[in-house]
């Protein structure tokens, strides 16, 4: 049972998560992995991101991601941990996301008590996650938090971006929809970055995503011309309701008010990273 209305979590989760998402599309973090060996690319991504689960072979990165192609997660794990240490790469992560952030709020927003703020307020919702089933959340919530406001916030976005991932793909298989069924269905809402795109960064060839668009066909999801049928439409639906009761206990833990200002100041700070560029411009539908 809740306390909040599942909307309310899913904005603050919205405010927040590109406070994390950022270091994705900067250059100063995959600089940062780079020097340490790793090809720039899925190597870097990969690394970086299963690196809190230490040094794990492709099965694992391809269980906790999800919508990767596990032959293209095994062109990279465990080769990386044969150039550089999951220790290391950690802290290369966390050097590029301090250069990301400095570059791209300035330092009167670093400095200042609303980045302060915010930060308490991120890691006062962590402490109502749960570890249990959320692999990646509980990997990163061993480690240790940041002493810097805007790096202790960077890191309590990382804790509740992969809390609300690790429930959402757990909404997924339940939904019985693979990997790269989701990517389709999500594709064919037409708000989410091309085919060519996603088929490239998850590393799935044109015949396989056909394949999965048939048999999305053979469920009902999809009509002839690949659009979302009523069915697919309320499978989503459903898919994202229980993502957010997965994800309430957060934002429960903050209350109204607290989550309603942790979605004010994340929502600015978000505001600014956007204006400075930090995401790149996505060609979306799907095409």
């Amino acid at each position: 049972m809740t306390s909040l209305e599942a909307s309310t979590g899913r904005r603050c989760h919205n405010a927040v998560n590109p406070l994390h998402a950022a270091v994705y599309f900067a250059p100063e973090p995959e600089e940062e992995l780079a020097a340490l060996g790793l090809e720039r690319g899925a190597m870097v991504y990969l690394a970086s991101r299963a690196a809190p689960l230490g040094a794990v072979d492709a099965g694992t990165v391809t269980a906790t991601f999800y919508n990767f192609n596990h032959e293209h997660v095994q062109r990279y794990i465990p080769a990386a941990w044969t150039v550089t240490t999951p220790e290391e790469v950690l802290t290369a992560r966390l050097r590029g996301a301090d250069r990301t952030l400095q570059r791209l709020l300035g330092k009167e927003s670093l400095t200042s008590t609303g980045m302060t703020e915010a930060a308490e307020l991120a890691l006062h919702a962590t402490e109502a996650c749960r570890r249990e089933a959320r692999p990646l959340y509980a990997a990163n919530a061993d480690l240790p938090v940041p002493d810097e406001p805007h790096l202790a916030l960077w890191h309590a976005a990382t804790l509740l971006r992969e809390h609300r991932g690790d429930g959402h793909l757990a909404a997924l298989a339940i939904a019985g929809l693979s990997g790269i069924e989701a990517l389709v269905l999500h594709n064919a809402t037409g708000t989410a970055p091309t085919s060519a795109l996603l088929m490239r960064t998850r590393g799935w060839s044109a015949q396989q995503w056909d394949t999965a668009r048939d048999r999305l066909r053979e469920r009902g999801l999809l009509d002839e011309a690949g659009d979302l049928t009523q069915a697919g439409t309320t499978l989503r639906e459903e898919t994202e309701a229980l993502t957010d009761r997965l994800d309430a206990a957060p934002y429960d833990h903050l209350g109204p008010a607290a989550t309603a200002r942790l979605t004010e100041l994340a929502g600015g700070l978000s505001t600014t990273l956007r204006a400075a560029g930090a995401f790149p411009a996505v060609h979306f539908g799907k095409g």
